[in-house]
């Protein structure tokens, strides 16, 4: 009787178990954003092509201008046939149709902001999911009597040679990962000391 009952306990737990492995399966979800680029290809692709384009370069058919401020400040004012996509709104399902259909269209989306920091984690965010499409473009935009103001500005170079580092960076990485890793062993000398024997004490009363 009681290995029967200890039968009938295995089985409803496994049944349970195989039910519980059945509702996560089924529950499962595949996550509508996966990274297509990690930060080596992204750094490897940013140092060998040119991603910034001036205002003077902006009329071109391929070209779609992408404004990444708030609605409010591009209702203000806004270059000539720009998007609104907000950039803490820029995953969203109906922002991600946008720029799917863009790269289908072969068109390149020219990200601004209220300057070319703006853009920076945007554009990021999106080469890595794979949107490989994009250009910032060097602007600042400001009002003046509520007129919207926007004129080139320059990126800051720096004195090193940044692109060469990265560069290097990424070959020292590659020849590390390749190595084996020597692990030395280091043996401590023990010195053992003898200890003095006290002289017993003198004298007395």
């Amino acid at each position: 009787m009681k290995e029967l009952e200890k039968t009938k306990r295995i089985s409803i737990a496994s049944t349970l178990f195989i039910l519980i492995i059945l509702i996560a399966v089924l529950s499962y979800k595949r996550p509508k954003h996966l990274y297509k680029a990690n930060s080596k290809i992204t750094l490897e692709k940013m140092i060998s092509n040119d991603y910034f384009v001036s205002l003077d370069e902006i009329n071109n058919p391929d070209y779609v201008l992408i404004d990444v401020r708030s609605q409010f400040e591009f209702e203000k004012g806004h270059l000539e046939n720009a998007l609104n996509i907000y950039a803490p709104e820029i995953l969203s399902d109906d922002n991600t149709a946008v720029f799917e259909e863009l790269k289908e269209k072969n068109k390149t989306a020219i990200l601004y902001g209220k300057n070319p920091n703006d853009v920076n984690a945007p554009f990021m965010l999106l080469y890595q999911l794979g949107y490989d499409n994009l250009k910032i473009l060097t602007v600042e935009n400001s009002y003046n009597e509520n007129k919207l103001i926007t004129k080139n500005t320059e990126i800051e170079k720096s004195v090193a040679d940044v692109n060469a580092f990265i560069a290097e960076s990424i070959k020292k990485a590659s020849i590390n990962s390749d190595k084996e890793v020597v692990v030395k062993k280091v043996v401590k000398k023990v010195i053992t000391v003898k200890k003095k024997k006290k002289a017993p004490a003198e004298g007395g009363c």
